[in-house]
């Protein structure tokens, strides 16, 4: 039984109730371009990505967990502006292509408190991987968007990564 009355929309009265969204005309979309970069540290006495799961006999399904700093420039000793809190696979069996579930939580400026999300597949031998912005907090409410990911600097010893985010997006 669907009923409606001129506030809510109600299904059965239990599970859920709708009302329309008056969006004020003060609250406009805004762009935001955002550019740092993400150093992940896998080896050291303080590493930022640590294994926490996957098969001894391949590196499909291995899981990594990290918080990762992200910095205003490549060098590690640039100022913070937050962390890249992620966990992520390698989810392909047919080249080197990451699942990757990321927050990056920002800790400075007009964005201290806010994060973005992002979820999808990151192929990290491409030059430029495109990820999509799935949604944030704070000053990122209602964000959409995608994020441009270029390693710039890459250990094949240890593993260690320098990546530059180049970010674009829609929020409130």
């Amino acid at each position: 039984m669907l009923f409606s009355t001129s506030c809510f929309t109600t299904i059965n009265g239990v599970f859920s109730e709708q009302s329309p969204m008056d969006i004020s005309t003060k609250r406009m979309e805004k762009l935001t371009h955002l550019h740092f970069y993400f150093h992940d540290t896998l080896d050291g006495t303080n590493p930022t990505a640590i294994r926490i799961a996957g098969p001894s006999k391949s590196s499909f399904g291995t899981t990594m967990m990290a918080d990762d700093p992200l910095t205003e420039g490549p060098e590690a000793s640039s100022k913070l502006v937050g962390r890249a809190q992620s966990i992520y696979a390698l989810a392909s069996q047919h080249d080197i292509g990451l699942l990757v579930v990321m927050n990056f939580a920002f800790l400075k400026g007009m964005y201290n408190g806010s994060a973005l999300s992002i979820l999808g597949h990151n192929p990290i031998l491409d030059r430029v991987r495109e990820m999509p912005i799935v949604g944030g907090s704070g000053v990122f409410r209602y964000a959409r968007g995608y994020a441009l990911a270029k390693t710039v600097q890459f250990n094949q010893k240890t593993g260690n990564a320098v990546v530059e985010y180049n970010v674009s997006v829609l929020h409130f």
